[in-house]
């Protein structure tokens, strides 16, 4: 719903580029310093003109103490960001107002990828006059009465039902097309008669209801590439929480060759195909197809669905059926069973999940589904996030930023880096990639090619296809276009022909 009220001081390309939106800037010789610029004559719906303190009022509150949310990330890098969020002062001292429409930014350290990590949003600083940080997100200027500078304001919520908005006038670009927008919260099992008997103009689409969809004449299924992958990782050990370290203290799957015989023996298309409606691209690395730094395929081991080749690889490192029961034992001779986990949640999870461990089993890799039944988000997240020593190899599901940077996933400090790998030179790599060098964007995409070649070789994790996020159209809404940020790209730009 954000999409429709509100804008960021920046905006991103398709090509996954940050570029300016109200506010343009100049970095200082060192990267350290940002001065800003925004635009005048920018409104609030309440009719309130934007100003930098709205900003900064923003980035304050975030970096508060009491902020509890998930977007602190977005302001540490901001020099004194973590004495004020520690309650250390009372000034959050690299953000001083200039003028009104003017802010300089002094960060930590120079990272080529600052902009692409900084909170872009305002929040009206006057409107949220007299509300604590601690209760702003049950107040009723977020839950009844948000405003924005969007080009669409609310008129009315219904909680969990909808959202109206009507046009809002005094938009910076101009006049919307539309009148208003309705956003509705529907079932995914109404979905199909309300696409087809008029009552919705545009939803995004569960993958169960894509086949029905495909049969109407009067809406067009529009894909984007989803700034995310599927994945299915090994678990390589734990994390320490005292030292705030991924440990790689598990040796079951130390041998690359294992890992590299799992992903040849999964017939990934075939599996697509069959559960998902062919709605999903082969990936080999996790850094998205629409990205500037994602490496050719030809640069790289694409794994094709080999049976032959995995049994190969497995004899070669010692895995082999000693004892003629059908299964291999492991280069010690001791019994192998691998325990494998995946989530609950659609109508072919379960078919599809034996038919990956029987792409297994028909290379002799003993693997049964842990606890004998799939998990739910929550309780598989949970063992995958705790470590639980049950959980060996996980099917999971990652989104993604518009940067390339792997930090926050795959470094050995990383509390989201699930299978607990690293490495030497994929640390040197990383921060390569964000260092002062890579201010030149040949240096840094070459950087990630070289990353994305490692990861490749070691296979820490088997990708097995970037996800494709369907919009159904109709045909009488004009204008929509979809990215791999969203399907509601320029909603001002909507129109009903």
């Amino acid at each position: 719903m954000l999409d429709f009220i509100t804008e960021g001081m920046f905006t991103v390309r398709d090509d996954l580029t940050t570029v300016p939106n109200i506010a343009s800037w100049k970095e200082s010789e060192d990267h350290t310093v940002f001065t800003f610029k925004i635009r005048p004559g920018v409104r609030w719906h309440n009719g309130d003109e934007l100003t930098v303190e709205d900003w900064k009022f923003a980035l304050e509150t975030i970096a508060s103490p009491d902020y509890t949310g998930s977007r602190y990330y977005s302001v540490e890098m901001i020099k004194g960001a973590e004495a004020y969020h520690r309650g250390e002062t009372d000034e959050l001292a690299g953000v001083k107002v200039i003028d009104p429409y003017t802010l300089r930014i002094t960060v930590n350290s120079a990272r080529v990828n600052t902009i692409d990590n900084l909170w872009p949003y305002p929040m009206n600083k006057k409107y949220f006059e007299g509300v604590a940080v601690k209760d702003m997100a049950d107040s009723d200027q977020v839950r009844k009465r948000p405003i924005g500078i969007g080009p669409f304001e609310v008129t009315e919520i219904q909680p969990g039902q909808l959202v109206r908005m009507k046009r809002f006038d005094n938009y910076y670009k101009g006049k919307a097309l539309l009148d208003g927008v309705d956003y509705k919260v529907v079932g995914d099992e109404e979905l199909t008669g309300l696409l087809e008997d008029g009552s919705i103009d545009i939803g995004t689409v569960p993958r169960d209801t894509y086949s029905a969809l495909q049969q109407l004449d009067n809406i067009t299924l529009m894909q984007s590439a989803e700034l995310s992958y599927e994945y299915i990782g090994f678990k390589f050990g734990h994390w320490d929480e005292s030292a705030r370290q991924n440990v790689m203290d598990n040796p079951k799957f130390a041998d690359k060759r294992l890992r590299q015989a799992m992903y040849y023996a999964l017939d990934r298309q075939g599996i697509i195909d069959r559960f998902s409606y062919g709605l999903g691209e082969l990936i080999e690395t996790p850094i998205p197809s629409t990205s500037w730094a994602k490496i050719p395929d030809t640069e790289i081991n694409t794994y094709p669905y080999d049976p032959q080749k995995a049994m190969t690889l497995l004899q070669e490192a010692g895995y082999t059926d000693i004892d003629g029961d059908g299964w291999r034992e492991d280069p010690q001779g001791q019994k192998l069973i691998i325990h494998y986990d995946a989530m609950s949640g659609n109508a072919t999870a379960e078919e599809r999940t034996q038919a990956v461990m029987q792409n297994w089993r028909d290379i002799g890799l003993n693997v049964q589904l842990n606890g004998g039944k799939l998990k739910d988000l929550n309780t598989f997240y949970e063992a995958v996030e705790n470590d639980d020593p049950t959980v060996e190899v996980f099917n999971g599901v990652w989104g993604l930023a518009s940067d390339p940077d792997p930090s926050g996933l795959w470094r050995a400090s990383d509390l989201w880096n699930y299978s607990r790998w690293s490495s030497e030179r994929s640390e040197e790599l990383i921060l390569e990639g964000v260092q002062a060098k890579a201010y030149d964007r040949d240096y840094r995409k070459q950087v990630y090619h070289e990353w994305q070649q490692l990861i490749n070789e070691e296979v820490p994790m088997i990708f097995f296809a970037e996800r494709m996020n369907i919009t159904a159209v109709s045909k009488r809404l004009q204008g929509v276009r979809v990215n791999s940020i969203s399907n509601i790209n320029e909603p001002d730009k909507w129109w009903i022909k």
